[in-house]
C-alpha cells in the first residue's frame, strides 16, 4: 500500500450563532464567555507538533480552516498558525489553503489581511440569497450582506466557493432555481449545493419545519444541475460544481481516500502507514481540548481522544463510500493503492452493482451511473460490511 496525498484540516469551533440545522462541532459565542483565541492558536500549534511523528517526511497538498466560523479569528491568528504549519511541515508550492467564512463576519480590510496571511481560497457560507429562507435557517446574515461578502471576496481572491442549500423550509422549485442562478451569475469558481437534511442533535430534528417533499426536492436537484451545466460548471461530485481546473483539492483528497491530519477540537484524522490505516478524533469540547493540549510535552497528555485501526473490510467500504460520490468515479488501480487490497476483494459486489445499473466499469475505471449517483445509499449498501448496520447519509 503506497502512501496517499496528505491534507491538513484545522478546526475552529466557534461561530456567532448555532444554526438550527447544524450538527457540526460548533459553539455559539457568548458575550460573558469570550473566545480564547490566543490560547486556542497556541493549542493548535502544540497539537500539530505532537502529531509530527505520524507524518514525518510527508508533504501537505492542502490546508483547510473549517468550523464553526474560522473568519471570526483575527488575520494575525491565521497567519501565526500558517507560519507554524510551514515551519513544521513541507507544503507543496501549489497547495490550496482554504478558509471558511460567514457573510456576517466580512470586513474588507480583514479579508485583505487573510489573503496576505496566505489564504488562497475562500469558502463562503451563503446558503441562500432569499431573505425569508435565510431567516428560516437562522443565519446571522441577510441577502444584502451575502452579495456584499462575495463582492469583497472577489477583490482579494480568485478562487472562491459558495455554499448553498436547497429543499429549505417553505422553498419552492422556482426559488431554488433563482438561488442557483444568482450564484452562477456572480462568476465564482466553485459552488457547493447541499440538500438540507434533518440531522440528529439539531433544533430542526427536534422541531421539524415543513420541508419540500421528495418529488419537489428531486425537481430542485435536476434544475440545479441544468442551470450549472448552462453556466459551464462541471458537476464533479454529488454536491460540488466547479469551473475548469477549479475542483477543490482538499475535498478531492477526502473523496479519493487520501490522508488528512485533523487538529483542533473534535477534528478527525485518517493516516496511512506501510501496513495499517488509523483513524483518530481529538477531544471534542473546546475547554477539554485546551486543557489536554496545555499539558502536551509536560506529561504524557495527548489531544487524541479516540484512535482505532481500520479493519480490512472497513477500508474497502470507506474507499467506495467516498470515491463513488465522484461523477467520473475513480481509476481501478487506485483501489489497491489506497486500501492495500486487490480489486478482486470486492468483485461480487461490483458485479451486483453493475447488474442493477448503479455503476459501470472497465479494467481502467469504475464510475457510478446517473441512477447510482441519485440512489447513492442503495449503491453503497452493496459494499457495506456485514458488521456495519448503518452508513453515512448523503
Amino acid at each position: 500500500m503506497s502512501l496517499p496525498p496528505l491534507s491538513l484540516y484545522i478546526h475552529i469551533p466557534w461561530c456567532l450563532k448555532k444554526c438550527p440545522y447544524c450538527d457540526f462541532n460548533s459553539h455559539a459565542v457568548r458575550g460573558e464567555d469570550p473566545v480564547p483565541e490566543d490560547a486556542y492558536v497556541s493549542a493548535l500549534i502544540r497539537d500539530l507538533e505532537s502529531a509530527l511523528p505520524n507524518i514525518w517526511g510527508r508533504r501537505l497538498t492542502s490546508v483547510f480552516f473549517g468550523g464553526g466560523t474560522p473568519s471570526l479569528f483575527r488575520a494575525a491568528s491565521i497567519e501565526k498558525i500558517l507560519t507554524a504549519v510551514r515551519t513544521l511541515l513541507p507544503l507543496e508550492p501549489t497547495a490550496e489553503i482554504t478558509l471558511e467564512a460567514n457573510p456576517g463576519t466580512f470586513e474588507a480590510q480583514k479579508f485583505a489581511d487573510f489573503r496576505a496571511a496566505g489564504i488562497n481560497r475562500l469558502s463562503i457560507g451563503i446558503q441562500s440569497f432569499n431573505p425569508q429562507h435565510l431567516q428560516a435557517l437562522g443565519r446571522v446574515h441577510n441577502d444584502h450582506e451575502a452579495y456584499k461578502a462575495v463582492e469583497i471576496a472577489q477583490k482579494h481572491f480568485d478562487n472562491i466557493n459558495l455554499d448553498l442549500m436547497y429543499a429549505l423550509p417553505g422553498q419552492g422549485v422556482a426559488e431554488a432555481k433563482k438561488d442557483i442562478e444568482t450564484a452562477c451569475s456572480l462568476g465564482v469558481e466553485h459552488i457547493s449545493a447541499y440538500h438540507l437534511t434533518l440531522e440528529p442533535n439539531t433544533l430542526f430534528y427536534r422541531y421539524p419545519p415543513a420541508l419540500p417533499d421528495d418529488e419537489q426536492s428531486a425537481e430542485m436537484q435536476d434544475i440545479i444541475e441544468q442551470v450549472m451545466r448552462a453556466h459551464h460548471y462541471h458537476h464533479y461530485e454529488i454536491s460540488a460544481f466547479a469551473q475548469q481546473r477549479r475542483f477543490s483539492q482538499h475535498n478531492q483528497n477526502y473523496w479519493l481516500f487520501g490522508d488528512y491530519l485533523g487538529i483542533g477540537a473534535g477534528a478527525h484524522s485518517k493516516i496511512s502507514f506501510e501496513s495499517k490505516i488509523i483513524r483518530q478524533m481529538r477531544y471534542k469540547q473546546p475547554r477539554e481540548y485546551l486543557a489536554k493540549t496545555e499539558n502536551i510535552g509536560i506529561t504524557s497528555a495527548t489531544s487524541v481522544q479516540t484512535q482505532h485501526t481500520l479493519a480490512q473490510a472497513d477500508r474497502s467500504f470507506e474507499f467506495m463510500m467516498n470515491a463513488l460520490r465522484l461523477t467520473d468515479g475513480f481509476e481501478t488501480a487506485l483501489f489497491q493503492e489506497r486500501t492495500g487490497q486487490p480489486i478482486t476483494a470486492i468483485l461480487s459486489q461490483l458485479d451486483q452493482a453493475e447488474q442493477r445499473g448503479l455503476l459501470y466499469r472497465t479494467h481502467l475505471r469504475i464510475t457510478p451511473t446517473q441512477t447510482g449517483r441519485r440512489f447513492l445509499n442503495d449503491l453503497l449498501q452493496i459494499f457495506l460490511p456485514e458488521t456495519r448496520s448503518s452508513i453515512i447519509e448523503n
